[in-house]
């Protein structure tokens, strides 16, 4: 790691609510004959909205009663698709498709049912789609014409990623079960039309019976099946062959992240075993156009992020972002390889006062744990760290610019934003490293970090506070409980009880908890164990709670037993509940608040301490 110091004064550091403004982000990127179309996220309304690139010009085609988002497994993705004249989406209220030209005329209502939708692909005048029906999920068809819907396939417990070949002959997908998650072992399935149109008796092609997570499974236009799978240590390209999969010439590092949510696309099949893809080394994102024999035209220039990739002849077009810049929608020319940003990517700060990333590598018990280490622009040359502990668990936090991160840095905090063991993009080693030790591995590395750090004069170990949401919440929360490292935390949607949080959350992680912790019955002691709200009583720093009363995820009374158990210990506690907010927040109002809270909090804490 680079261990240097940055300084550059600033009088009126970045706001709350500039900060929370900044947060435009982009999803789906779907290139086509009509342009390029992307989903548009704004905090200012938390609303989604499908743009159009054609020409030079952008325009906005969601009318203003619309939300392009989908519920499907709560996390969502994949919410439109376009159509040989239009598109089809998901509106956020109802969770049903609408079909929308783009004439400007009223979407009109596709479906209308119980049923939500997601992961949306249109074919041969179908929109094929994930459909769920409170706890049960099926592929179907959807006719364009008329709204039919067709039953693709059902029976197993989740699925993801319809996708048909160029010729319609052929379908493919991802499918997994009970106990399993998509990130540990999955199946890729095909399906052959036959005369009458409907689809054969599906086969698997990998996954069956094997340890494997497979993902985004593509066809090129000679109909070759492609996918993802992490059997040799990542999440690579592998291609069909007359012995299941074969692999493609690729660098030993994750091309995808872990499937939380629906219709990601990281890499693109081309032909001639050459493809379009993203990958991580070191944390850092790259992108390439490789060659079958194994070399690689390197497109990845300033950024450090690269999502949803499309191309066309002559650009390829993707969602990046660097340490300087928040999420773009970019067009990389081919040739050239020139950068035109089409929409994003502005920031908050001058360049000059934003804090870089610097990548950390660092012991933690008998092994090593990844992150990031964000120096303070203001104040002491010793300043108090705050670590920020993602969510998922199994999910990442990448070197890009978080508004979030730089209103720390600008306030005299440094921040080390961890990958902690159990991450994705480091291999399928370092995922499965959090197998039966959540809130113990997670724990040990957020901790190792602060003595990492002051050994090497970048901050003061003594006024260290943690934070993090959802599955960073609990991290957080057992930290506080077993540790005596931490000044002061904050509990994002935080989980307290994991015996509790098993019995309420929905099916999509209904078993992750005996994959983290083990059987709730056979392993009692290990959860007694790592249950922050049973050993409240271990915790003597001040904790700040955040909490939307509509999340179905962590449950709103997670935070409150956790809340009240502090306040009967006499611990100085502070609690905000948001009615109009689910599992993550989403509205403007409502991050600056929690964000500025945070801050308050903390310096009201080093303040009594003196």
């Amino acid at each position: 790691m680079n261990e240097t110091h940055a300084s550059s004064p600033k009088a009126e550091p970045l706001s709350a609510a500039r900060a929370v403004a900044a947060g435009i982000d982009f999803a789906e990127l779907q290139v086509g004959k009509h342009g390029l179309f992307w989903n548009e996220y704004r905090p200012e309304d938390a609303a989604c909205r499908i743009w159009q690139w054609r020409d030079g010009q952008a325009r906005c085609l969601t009318p203003p009663t619309f939300s392009v988002r989908s519920r499907v497994y709560e996390y969502g993705g994949g919410a439109f698709c376009l159509t040989d004249d239009g598109l089809v989406f998901v509106n956020e209220a109802d969770q049903q498709l609408y079909r929308q030209s783009l004439t400007g005329e009223t979407p009109e209502v596709l479906t209308s049912n119980e049923c939500r939708y997601g992961d949306l692909h249109f074919a041969n005048g179908q929109v094929l789609a994930v459909e769920e029906n409170r706890d049960r999920h099926r592929l179907v068809a959807i006719d364009l014409a008329d709204g039919r819907r067709h039953l693709l396939a059902e029976g197993a417990d989740f699925y993801a990623a319809p996708t048909v070949s160029p010729d319609g002959r052929r379908l493919a997908w991802i499918e997994w079960n009970r106990p399993d998650q998509p990130w540990t072992a999955t199946r890729l399935m095909v399906a052959e039309r036959q005369s009458d149109h409907t689809f054969a008796q599906p086969r698997c092609v990998a996954g069956d019976g094997a340890q494997e997570s497979l993902q985004q499974p593509r066809f090129d236009d000679r109909g070759r099946l492609f996918c993802l799978t992490d059997r040799g240590g990542f999440w690579q390209p592998w291609v069909e062959s007359g012995n299941g999969l074969s692999p493609l010439p690729s660098a030993a590092a994750d091309h995808g992240p872990a499937p939380w949510q629906l219709g990601g696309c990281t890499w693109l099949p081309l032909g001639e075993d050459s493809y379009l893809a993203s990958w991580t080394e070191g944390g850092f994102g790259r992108l390439g156009l490789c060659h079958g024999d194994g070399s690689c035209d390197d497109f990845t220039g300033d950024y450090s992020r690269f999502r949803h990739l499309a191309q066309d002849e002559q650009f390829i077009y993707c969602i990046a972002a660097s340490p300087v810049s928040s999420s773009a929608v970019i067009a990389i020319d081919r040739q050239n390889r020139q950068v035109k940003t089409l929409a994003g990517g502005v920031a908050p700060l001058p360049a000059e006062q934003i804090s870089r990333p610097q990548t950390l590598r660092y012991p933690s018990g008998s092994a090593e744990a990844h992150g990031f280490f964000y120096p303070a622009m203001t104040g002491d040359t010793k300043p108090p760290l705050v670590v920020f502990i993602h969510g998922g668990p199994t999910s990442a936090c990448y070197p890009m610019l978080d508004p979030r991160i730089q209103y720390w840095a600008q306030r005299g905090f440094a921040v080390a934003d961890l990958n902690y063991r159990g991450s994705s993009g480091y291999g399928r080693a370092y995922r499965q490293a959090l197998h039966l030790s959540w809130g113990d591995v997670d724990v040990e590395d957020a901790c190792a970090v602060v003595a990492y750090l002051a050994k090497r004069g970048l901050i003061d170990g003594d006024k260290a506070f943690i934070r993090g949401g959802s599955a960073g919440g609990y991290t957080t929360l057992c930290a506080l409980a077993f540790h005596k490292v931490f000044r002061a935390g904050a509990s994002l949607y935080g989980v307290s009880d994991p015996v509790a949080l098993g019995r309420a959350t929905h099916k999509f992680e209904g078993d992750y908890l005996d994959w983290l912790i083990g059987d709730p019955v056979q392993d009692a002691e290990r959860y007694a164990a790592r249950t922050p709200l049973l050993h409240a009583n271990n915790i003597s720093v001040p904790v700040i709670f955040f909490q939307g009363e509509l999340d179905a995820v962590v449950v709103p009374q997670q935070t409150r037993d956790m809340v009240t158990a502090l306040q009967d210990n006499g611990i100085l506690v502070e609690a905000h509940y948001y009615a109009d907010e689910r599992h993550g927040f989403r509205k403007a109002g409502n991050q600056a608040h929690a964000l500025e809270q945070e801050w308050l909090f903390y310096r009201r804490v080093m303040t009594l301490a003196g």
